[in-house]
Protein backbone atom coordinates (compact mmCIF):
# COMPACT_ATOMS: atom_id res chain seq x y z
CA UNK A 1 0.00 0.00 0.00
CA UNK A 2 1.37 3.41 -0.99
CA UNK A 3 0.59 6.47 1.15
CA UNK A 4 1.82 10.06 0.96
CA UNK A 5 2.61 11.99 4.16
CA UNK A 6 2.03 15.66 3.30
CA UNK A 7 2.60 19.05 4.90
CA UNK A 8 2.49 22.66 3.72
CA UNK A 9 3.50 26.14 4.87
CA UNK A 10 1.64 29.30 3.93
CA UNK A 11 1.52 33.06 4.30
CA UNK A 12 -1.42 32.87 6.70
CA UNK A 13 -4.41 30.93 7.89
CA UNK A 14 -7.05 31.39 5.21
CA UNK A 15 -6.72 31.20 1.41
CA UNK A 16 -10.10 32.92 1.11
CA UNK A 17 -8.40 36.04 2.50
CA UNK A 18 -5.65 35.99 -0.10
CA UNK A 19 -3.09 33.82 1.67
CA UNK A 20 -1.00 31.43 -0.44
CA UNK A 21 1.21 28.38 -0.14
CA UNK A 22 4.95 28.94 0.25
CA UNK A 23 6.17 25.35 0.69
CA UNK A 24 5.03 21.76 0.08
CA UNK A 25 6.73 18.66 1.48
CA UNK A 26 5.75 15.03 0.89
CA UNK A 27 7.16 11.68 2.04
CA UNK A 28 6.35 8.39 0.29
CA UNK A 29 5.33 5.34 2.34
CA UNK A 30 5.03 1.76 1.04
CA UNK A 31 3.45 -0.71 3.44
CA UNK A 32 3.88 1.85 6.23
CA UNK A 33 7.65 2.11 5.60
CA UNK A 34 9.31 5.28 4.22
CA UNK A 35 10.95 4.61 0.87
CA UNK A 36 13.26 7.63 0.92
CA UNK A 37 11.40 9.25 -1.97
CA UNK A 38 10.19 12.78 -1.28
CA UNK A 39 8.66 15.73 -3.07
CA UNK A 40 9.70 19.18 -1.87
CA UNK A 41 9.35 22.66 -3.28
CA UNK A 42 9.26 26.26 -2.13
CA UNK A 43 6.73 28.49 -3.88
CA UNK A 44 6.55 32.12 -4.81
CA UNK A 45 3.24 33.24 -3.22
CA UNK A 46 3.06 36.35 -5.41
CA UNK A 47 2.53 38.46 -2.31
CA UNK A 48 4.34 39.46 0.88
CA UNK A 49 4.92 37.13 3.82
CA UNK A 50 3.48 38.63 7.02
CA UNK A 51 5.79 38.84 10.03
CA UNK A 52 3.67 36.43 12.08
CA UNK A 53 3.96 33.76 9.35
CA UNK A 54 7.71 34.38 8.95
CA UNK A 55 8.22 33.79 12.68
CA UNK A 56 6.77 30.29 12.25
CA UNK A 57 8.48 29.01 9.09
CA UNK A 58 11.35 31.51 8.59
CA UNK A 59 10.55 31.90 4.85
CA UNK A 60 10.84 35.54 3.88
CA UNK A 61 9.37 37.46 0.96
CA UNK A 62 12.93 38.02 -0.31
CA UNK A 63 13.78 34.32 -0.14
CA UNK A 64 10.63 33.25 -1.98
CA UNK A 65 10.54 35.84 -4.77
CA UNK A 66 12.64 33.75 -7.20
CA UNK A 67 10.98 30.42 -6.36
CA UNK A 68 8.61 28.72 -8.84
CA UNK A 69 4.91 29.44 -9.01
CA UNK A 70 2.48 26.66 -8.15
CA UNK A 71 1.41 26.67 -11.81
CA UNK A 72 4.98 25.71 -12.73
CA UNK A 73 5.30 22.72 -10.38
CA UNK A 74 1.77 21.36 -10.05
CA UNK A 75 2.31 18.60 -12.61
CA UNK A 76 5.28 17.15 -10.71
CA UNK A 77 3.38 17.53 -7.44
CA UNK A 78 0.28 15.71 -8.66
CA UNK A 79 2.40 13.03 -10.33
CA UNK A 80 4.08 12.34 -6.99
CA UNK A 81 0.72 12.14 -5.21
CA UNK A 82 -0.75 9.79 -7.81
CA UNK A 83 -4.12 8.46 -6.71
CA UNK A 84 -2.87 7.20 -3.35
CA UNK A 85 -4.17 7.99 0.15
CA UNK A 86 -2.80 11.06 1.92
CA UNK A 87 -1.79 11.40 5.57
CA UNK A 88 -1.99 14.99 6.84
CA UNK A 89 -1.93 16.66 10.26
CA UNK A 90 -5.06 18.84 10.33
CA UNK A 91 -5.99 17.76 6.81
CA UNK A 92 -8.76 20.31 6.25
CA UNK A 93 -6.27 23.18 6.64
CA UNK A 94 -3.65 21.90 4.18
CA UNK A 95 -6.16 20.68 1.62
CA UNK A 96 -7.99 24.00 1.67
CA UNK A 97 -4.77 25.72 0.59
CA UNK A 98 -3.86 23.03 -1.96
CA UNK A 99 -7.34 23.12 -3.46
CA UNK A 100 -7.22 26.91 -3.68
CA UNK A 101 -4.04 26.57 -5.76
CA UNK A 102 -5.54 23.79 -7.90
CA UNK A 103 -8.60 25.94 -8.52
CA UNK A 104 -6.35 28.74 -9.82
CA UNK A 105 -4.97 26.41 -12.51
CA UNK A 106 -8.40 24.94 -13.32
CA UNK A 107 -7.65 21.44 -12.00
CA UNK A 108 -9.89 19.04 -10.01
CA UNK A 109 -9.83 19.48 -6.25
CA UNK A 110 -8.64 16.83 -3.80
CA UNK A 111 -11.50 15.55 -1.60
CA UNK A 112 -11.02 15.57 2.16
CA UNK A 113 -12.13 11.93 2.21
CA UNK A 114 -8.85 10.98 0.54
CA UNK A 115 -6.86 12.05 3.61
CA UNK A 116 -6.22 10.41 6.97
CA UNK A 117 -6.11 13.21 9.54
CA UNK A 118 -3.54 12.44 12.24
CA UNK A 119 -5.05 15.09 14.52
CA UNK A 120 -8.25 13.02 14.65
CA UNK A 121 -6.24 9.81 15.15
CA UNK A 122 -4.38 11.40 18.07
CA UNK A 123 -7.55 12.73 19.70
CA UNK A 124 -9.20 9.33 19.50
CA UNK A 125 -6.14 7.59 20.94
CA UNK A 126 -5.35 10.21 23.60
CA UNK A 127 -8.61 12.04 24.40
CA UNK A 128 -8.11 15.29 26.26
CA UNK A 129 -4.37 15.49 25.47
CA UNK A 130 -2.69 18.01 23.14
CA UNK A 131 -2.70 16.79 19.53
CA UNK A 132 -0.29 19.26 17.93
CA UNK A 133 2.84 17.90 16.24
CA UNK A 134 5.25 19.10 18.93
CA UNK A 135 3.20 17.46 21.68
CA UNK A 136 2.95 14.16 19.81
CA UNK A 137 6.68 14.14 19.04
CA UNK A 138 7.34 14.71 22.74
CA UNK A 139 4.96 11.89 23.70
CA UNK A 140 6.68 9.47 21.33
CA UNK A 141 10.20 10.76 22.13
CA UNK A 142 10.83 11.92 18.55
CA UNK A 143 13.67 14.44 18.23
CA UNK A 144 12.40 17.90 17.18
CA UNK A 145 15.58 19.89 17.86
CA UNK A 146 15.89 20.86 14.18
CA UNK A 147 12.32 22.14 14.13
CA UNK A 148 12.93 24.15 17.30
CA UNK A 149 16.09 25.71 15.87
CA UNK A 150 15.05 26.36 12.27
CA UNK A 151 11.29 26.81 12.50
CA UNK A 152 8.53 24.83 10.82
CA UNK A 153 9.34 23.36 7.42
CA UNK A 154 6.99 21.39 5.19
CA UNK A 155 9.41 18.57 4.40
CA UNK A 156 10.81 18.38 7.93
CA UNK A 157 7.30 18.33 9.39
CA UNK A 158 6.21 15.64 6.92
CA UNK A 159 9.18 13.53 8.00
CA UNK A 160 8.30 14.03 11.67
CA UNK A 161 4.65 13.29 10.95
CA UNK A 162 5.65 10.03 9.27
CA UNK A 163 7.21 8.90 12.57
CA UNK A 164 4.21 10.09 14.56
CA UNK A 165 1.82 8.29 12.19
CA UNK A 166 3.58 4.97 12.74
CA UNK A 167 3.38 5.44 16.52
CA UNK A 168 -0.32 6.31 16.33
CA UNK A 169 -0.87 3.05 14.45
CA UNK A 170 0.83 1.07 17.20
CA UNK A 171 4.56 1.49 16.69
CA UNK A 172 7.08 -0.05 14.33
CA UNK A 173 5.54 -3.53 14.66
CA UNK A 174 2.01 -2.78 13.52
CA UNK A 175 1.24 -6.19 12.10
CA UNK A 176 1.56 -9.77 13.33
CA UNK A 177 2.82 -12.23 10.74
CA UNK A 178 3.27 -15.73 12.12
CA UNK A 179 5.23 -18.10 9.95
CA UNK A 180 5.87 -15.49 7.27
CA UNK A 181 9.21 -13.88 6.52
CA UNK A 182 9.87 -10.33 5.42
CA UNK A 183 12.40 -9.11 2.95
CA UNK A 184 13.69 -5.55 2.78
CA UNK A 185 13.71 -4.02 -0.68
CA UNK A 186 14.35 -0.50 -1.88
CA UNK A 187 10.58 -0.04 -1.86
CA UNK A 188 10.35 -1.01 1.80
CA UNK A 189 9.49 -4.01 3.95
CA UNK A 190 7.25 -6.55 2.23
CA UNK A 191 6.06 -10.05 2.96
CA UNK A 192 7.63 -12.75 0.86
CA UNK A 193 5.17 -14.45 -1.43
CA UNK A 194 6.16 -18.03 -0.73
CA UNK A 195 4.48 -21.22 0.52
CA UNK A 196 5.12 -22.44 4.02
CA UNK A 197 6.85 -25.82 4.20
CA UNK A 198 4.51 -28.68 5.08
CA UNK A 199 5.58 -32.15 6.24
CA UNK A 200 4.01 -34.72 3.91
CA UNK A 201 1.97 -37.58 5.46
CA UNK A 202 3.72 -40.90 6.02
CA UNK A 203 2.97 -43.50 3.38
CA UNK A 204 2.43 -46.27 6.00
CA UNK A 205 0.41 -46.89 9.18
CA UNK A 206 2.02 -46.79 12.64
CA UNK A 207 3.56 -50.04 13.88
CA UNK A 208 2.19 -51.95 16.87
CA UNK A 209 5.22 -50.78 18.89
CA UNK A 210 4.47 -47.11 18.08
CA UNK A 211 0.81 -47.59 19.02
CA UNK A 212 1.79 -49.08 22.38
CA UNK A 213 4.32 -46.30 23.03
CA UNK A 214 1.63 -43.74 22.32
CA UNK A 215 -0.81 -45.51 24.70
CA UNK A 216 1.77 -45.47 27.49
CA UNK A 217 2.54 -41.79 26.87
CA UNK A 218 -1.12 -40.82 26.98
CA UNK A 219 -1.70 -42.83 30.14
CA UNK A 220 0.99 -40.81 31.90
CA UNK A 221 -0.57 -37.44 31.05
CA UNK A 222 -2.48 -35.67 33.81
CA UNK A 223 -5.89 -34.27 32.85
CA UNK A 224 -5.43 -34.44 29.09
CA UNK A 225 -7.53 -31.98 27.12
CA UNK A 226 -9.52 -34.62 25.26
CA UNK A 227 -11.00 -35.93 28.55
CA UNK A 228 -13.03 -32.69 28.67
CA UNK A 229 -14.96 -33.85 25.61
CA UNK A 230 -15.76 -37.41 26.74
CA UNK A 231 -19.47 -38.00 27.21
Amino acid sequence: MREIILDTESTGLDPDKGHRLVEIGCVEFLNRVPTGKVFHTYLNPERDVPEEAYRIHKLSTEFLKDKPLFSEVHQDFLLFLGEDPLVIHNASFDLKFINAELKRVNLPLIPLSRATDTVLLARRKFPGSPANLDALCSRFKINISQRAAEGHGALLDAQLLAKVYIELLGGNQIELSIGREKEITKEGSVLKNERLSVTPPRPHAPTSGEIEAHRVLCKGLKNPLWNLFKS
